[in-house]
């Protein structure tokens, strides 16, 4: 959760998948990102991803995310924090896209001496 002077301006949150379903692997994936409208654009989900990125790192080798093509702005997000597209499906895990094709991505822990 991000906060500004005691108001709560956005929200993010993670999965863990124990099993493995077609291309997406078990493990920890990021969730929906949400922010306060007048507070988009100045860098409160990239706060929001880097804790949750930094908490999945002490956990596991990678973090895994689901987005919809459309989503252009969690798109850019995720690349800017290097994650690479792995698969597109119209289902992972519980999430679908109303017919069309979401994309899987990953990315590696930085910190893990265990790179693919």
């Amino acid at each position: 959760m991000a906060t500004m002077n005691g108001t709560i301006i956005g929200w993010a949150k993670t999965h863990y998948w124990n099993y493995s379903d077609g291309a997406a692997s078990a493990g920890h994936y990021l969730g929906g990102v949400t922010v306060a409208r007048h507070f988009r654009r100045i860098g409160v989900a990239d706060k929001l991803t880097a804790v949750r990125l930094e908490w999945i790192w002490q956990r596991a080798a990678e973090a895994w995310c689901v987005i919809s093509p459309k989503n252009l702005a969690s798109i850019a997000l995720h690349q800017r924090f290097g994650f690479r597209e792995m698969a597109r499906s119209d289902r992972f895990h519980t999430t679908t896209f109303n017919g069309a094709e979401g994309i899987l991505y990953k990315l590696s822990n930085p910190h893990s001496i265990a790179d693919e």
